[in-house]
């Protein structure tokens, strides 16, 4: 037999079919206990606060209720709800954009002479990131009273719709990765595989996987962020509605960019894989890789554009940075999976698209590793976080994942250098091809006796495919002699399936609450103050002075909250919600655990139901009581407090 370059054919394994059903049946399996166990909808703006606060009792009916947010949100005309202990509508149903400064609030007004008992807020919304969030708290007037409400169980976007968009987002990923990771393959590593059927048949399911599901999320994006109703998903007026959202735009422009991806794949298995002339080529491959690129960091930004990197801190360095994380995803997990299928369905790959290969996943690990600690500083924010919340825990799985993949990889390339070196060290002599030539009459011994013309088209055909089956068995023999061949197709399989539960752990995070989110939402709800957004304390608080035009509402934002100088506004609004002049009002500022104060302020009236104060000090950190008095008239006047934290 001729001496020839190493080359990689079929499972070298005496059972492939069960590696490769082992490997399924994992994939199944990971996938299965991801939709079983996590979250349909985890969130990712979270409420910080409310007034009034979760189970707490007033003495008088507030005139309306506020939500705090972490960050920005989009709401309905239906998104907050007050119920009665009844269950009855308490609320007019229009909630309020109230967001000043870096405070993102809403508020609803409720109705006029509210009865003693338990009221129930359930709100809904759709978060910065696309993930629509909900929840429910009570609040009771006068006392505690039984209510026939029942407080949801299931957050937003659960039920079928929602395991339906999670699967759909899986796929998404799993099919971009497949598209460009394994068209950059082809390109950067092996030019001839734009000619192999196996690797065209894995690209060309990856574009089908990613149009599939981008449709299937448009459809699913109404009543995934609605009514949660899977005939909804049909409702052109709810879809109208999606694309004037920018997920909806994201997923829009997502199906537009492969359409020009679908003229790419048919140059790249098409013309380029037929073209002889290497000039030719050399040009082509230039334009086709320019392409391309444009491509894939297109539908790589439709992610960035409408998921965490738009949102919080430094969206417009996240967001680059976002796209440039994916890119190396497919780049190495894509490229992987095209090895995979090279190594075990084509019967000529070669040892120096391995090696390139290998530099390919060097230079996508260490894209990785910079944009991955960018993103982790970001979401997360502190080891506390890291450690304590459910992001943190997920992403140091992945960093776990990463290093055990980076160690596969390492023995994959051991077993890149034994071949290689045996590839540089052989070379075909005179006698071996002499000899490759003489096996050819041997194996077609009834064709050649007798001549062509003699030997009947149906006989022709069925000893040309005897031959061809003598020949791949033969070289499938020697290929699974090679201990070499055989280790690196053994790592290359364990590498893919890391990958696949990295993907898995990828996509779960992208579903996640950020570790920084969630601990400010915590931070939040555990303790009886005020909410502080930003730095700034922001408080509403009604009162009732008991005379004639008495009743109002007190809202007050102390700026920056923290210790030392701080300005203070301070607005009263009338029942009717316009200002409201009082004759006067004033502050004190009490921190009780160290015994200082009362610390009055008597703000300055700058206009009609405004007045401000400039360096208020507030000496330090603590739980503050701030009281708030108000005068509408020579005997008629009230305090009311609340607890804040500050600094």
């Amino acid at each position: 037999m001729a001496a020839t370059a190493p080359h990689f054919g079929p499972s070298p394994t005496r059972r492939p079919l069960a590696a490769v059903a082992l490997l399924a049946a994992l994939i199944s399996s990971l996938f299965g206990l991801v939709l079983a166990g996590a979250s349909p909808a985890s969130a990712h703006a979270a409420l910080t606060g409310s007034d009034p606060q979760d189970g707490a009792v007033v003495a008088t009916a507030p005139k309306d209720v506020t939500l705090t947010f972490s960050e920005q949100i989009a709401m309905g005309d239906d998104s907050i709800r007050v119920l009665d202990p009844s269950g009855e509508r308490a609320d007019d149903g229009a909630p309020r954009d109230l967001t000043s400064g870096g405070a993102v609030r809403y508020g609803i007004a409720l109705h006029s002479g509210l009865p003693d008992g338990t009221y129930t807020v359930a709100w809904q919304a759709v978060s910065a990131d696309s993930h629509p969030v909900s929840g429910a708290f009570t609040f009771s007037v006068g006392a505690p009273s039984e209510t026939t409400v029942t407080l949801p169980s299931d957050g937003a976007g659960g039920g079928l719709v929602g395991a339906l968009y999670g699967i759909a987002r899986y796929a998404a990923y799993a099919g971009f990765i497949l598209l460009a990771g394994g068209s950059a393959f082809v390109l950067a590593c092996w030019q001839r595989g734009a000619g192999a059927r196996p690797l065209q048949r894995l690209v060309v399911r990856g574009w089908i996987t990613l149009t599939a599901a981008t449709l299937a999320m448009l459809l699913l994006r109404n009543p995934y962020t609605g009514s949660g109703e899977l005939a909804d998903a049909f409702d052109l007026a709810g879809l109208q509605s999606v694309l004037d959202t920018k997920p909806g735009a994201a997923l829009v422009s997502r199906l537009l960019l492969l359409g020009a991806s679908a003229l790419f794949i048919a140059v790249l298995f098409g013309a380029y894989a037929k073209r002889e002339d290497e000039k030719e080529k050399q040009d082509l491959t230039f334009g086709l890789a320019t392409g391309g690129a444009v491509i894939a960091v297109g539908i790589a930004g439709t992610w960035a554009l409408a998921e965490h990197a738009s949102t919080g801190i430094q969206p417009g360095i996240a967001m680059p940075v976002d796209v440039l994380h994916l890119l190396a995803v497919a780049g190495w997990l894509g490229g992987l999976a095209a090895l995979l299928v090279a190594l075990y369905r084509t019967p000529d790959i070669t040892s120096g698209a391995v090696r390139r290969f290998s530099r390919v996943a060097f230079t996508s690990v260490l894209v990785l590793a910079a944009t991955g600690l960018y993103q982790s500083w970001r979401q997360v924010g502190s080891w506390s976080a890291l450690t304590g919340t459910r992001y943190g825990q997920l992403l140091l799985i992945k960093v776990a994942l990463v290093a055990l993949l980076v160690g596969v990889a390492y023995i994959s390339r051991r077993w890149t250098g034994r071949l290689t070196e045996r590839a540089d060290s052989a070379s075909p002599s005179a006698d071996d091809t002499a000899q490759a030539a003489s096996v050819e009459p041997d194996e077609s011994s009834d064709a050649a006796a007798a001549p062509e013309e003699e030997v009947a088209p149906e006989r022709a055909a069925q000893l040309s495919r005897q031959r061809a089956a003598r020949t791949a068995t033969k070289e499938k023999r020697a290929r699974d002699a090679d201990p070499d061949r055989s280790g690196l197709r053994r790592s290359v399989l364990v590498e893919t399936g890391i990958a696949v539960v990295l993907l898995v752990v990828t996509t779960i995070l992208t579903s996640t609450e950020p570790g920084r989110t969630e601990e400010e939402a915590s931070r939040g709800s555990s303790t009886a103050a005020a909410p502080v957004t930003g730095g700034e304390v922001n408080l509403s608080l009604p009162f009732d002075t008991g005379g004639q035009n008495g009743k109002g509402t007190v809202r007050l934002d102390i700026t920056p909250g923290g210790t030392g100088s701080n300005s203070l506004h301070l607005w009263i609004d009338g029942p009717d919600r316009r200002p409201m002049d009082v004759p006067e009002v004033k502050l004190a500022f009490t921190l009780e655990s160290k015994d200082i104060g009362p610390l009055p302020v008597v703000p300055d009236r700058l206009a009609e139901g405004h007045w401000t104060s400039s360096g208020v000090q507030i000496p330090m950190a603590g739980d503050w009581t701030v009281a708030v008095t108000v005068r509408t008239s020579d005997i008629d006047q009230t305090t009311i407090d609340k607890n804040v934290k500050i600094g």
